[in-house]
């Protein structure tokens, strides 16, 4: 358990010029009095950094993509940062956001600030306060997937959101597209791997739906209460966009790992969702059914895409640890994530 995400001293190699930023922001932002800026990271995120600024009583969130080169279209904060200006006041889950700045002079890296939601991010572990009973978690289970069905659910026209993804082809550009990621990162001979592409290449159905996806929404993206009976907020929109729900689904299906699934993903992608309680997949599809008054069809396959998905973006952070982009030591044992989910895809889809 997190309160927000867990806050820790920041790391080293990613902090930043603090006076420059605070120069800035008090420009821009009514800010409490002469205080000093108080800045603390969020232990959880690999792919950008995400930090809680202070000054006083003001509390905000400040999100930044790591340093070093970065694949091209990957990070984008302007993009997430637009996609909250048009979204936050049709759905309150989105958090408020504040500005955007891509002069690298004030921190080194494009960053925007946005509002800070209090709250409880369940991810390994429970609040030891928190009474846990079946009933809580299949409360949790159903908000998880009632926001999901209610995001699906925008009309993303109206809100004026049709320039952010493009639904035709969505499917295809995925599965080629990781592919070509995965290729451009690669370190190693990944045991499967061909076999996996090949399967892919070969299966893709034609999409029945177009809705806003998160493409990255799991239970440890979300902000609880502190009685974990409602979510507060979303988190982590980085790579949002217009496609197929159906992906989005099986984004979240990956992540909700349960008691009984193989080894392969319990080590590499484990949940607190596999405590005995949380609903099953099954269930979570059946509701999100229920929800959508959709049929859900073709799951396998959008399961298998979603982690090779996972896989490609493990790799990815693995290679920059390789060519030196980074000395986070997380990254170091990457390849052995990377291996293990391309076995338990190859097994659980391509073998069936």
């Amino acid at each position: 358990m997190n309160k927000y995400k867990e806050i820790i001293p920041i790391r080293n190699g990613q902090d930043f010029n603090r006076p420059r930023l605070t120069e800035y922001l008090k420009k821009r932002i009514a800010l409490p009095g002469n205080t000093e800026l108080e800045v603390q990271q969020f232990s959880a995120g690999m792919a950008n950094y995400t930090y809680l600024i202070k000054f006083d009583n003001w509390k905000a969130v400040l999100r930044r993509p790591p340093n070093g080169p970065l694949p091209p279209k990957a990070h984008d904060m302007g993009r997430e940062y637009n996609f909250f200006e048009k979204v936050y006041k049709h759905f309150p889950l989105v958090p408020k956001p504040f500005l955007f700045c891509d002069d690298k002079s004030i921190i080194g890296v494009p960053f925007y600030i946005m509002e800070y939601k209090e709250g409880t991010v369940l991810d390994k572990k429970f609040p030891d306060d928190i009474k846990v009973t079946d009933e809580l978690l299949k409360q949790i289970s159903n908000e998880v997937v009632n926001s999901l069905v209610n995001l699906h659910q925008l009309d993303y026209k109206k809100i004026g959101l049709e320039s952010l993804g493009h639904p035709i082809g969505f499917l295809e550009r995925q599965v080629f597209g990781w592919i070509k990621r995965h290729e451009n990162s690669k370190t190693h001979s990944v045991p499967y791997y061909n076999e996996v592409k090949e399967w892919l290449t070969e299966n893709i159905p034609n999409s029945t739906g177009v809705s806003i996806i998160h493409n990255d929404y799991k239970l440890n993206n979300i902000v609880l209460s502190p009685d974990l009976k409602e979510i507060r907020a979303i988190l982590d929109w980085e790579m949002v966009t217009i496609g197929d729900p159906l992906f989005d689904l099986a984004n979240a299906l990956a992540y909700w790992t349960q008691h009984d699934d193989s080894p392969l993903v319990k080590g590499s992608l484990f949940s607190i969702t596999a405590t005995p309680g949380f609903f099953t997949r099954e269930e979570f599809i059946h509701q999100y059914s229920l929800g959508t008054k959709q049929e859900i069809t073709n799951i396998d396959f959008y399961l298998a895409a979603v982690y090779f998905k996972i896989t490609g973006a493990v790799q990815q952070m693995f290679y920059r640890y390789k060519i030196g982009q980074t000395n986070d030591e997380r990254y170091s044992n990457l390849d052995i994530d990377v291996n293990n989910l391309m076995k338990f895809i190859y097994q659980q889809y391509v073998q069936k």
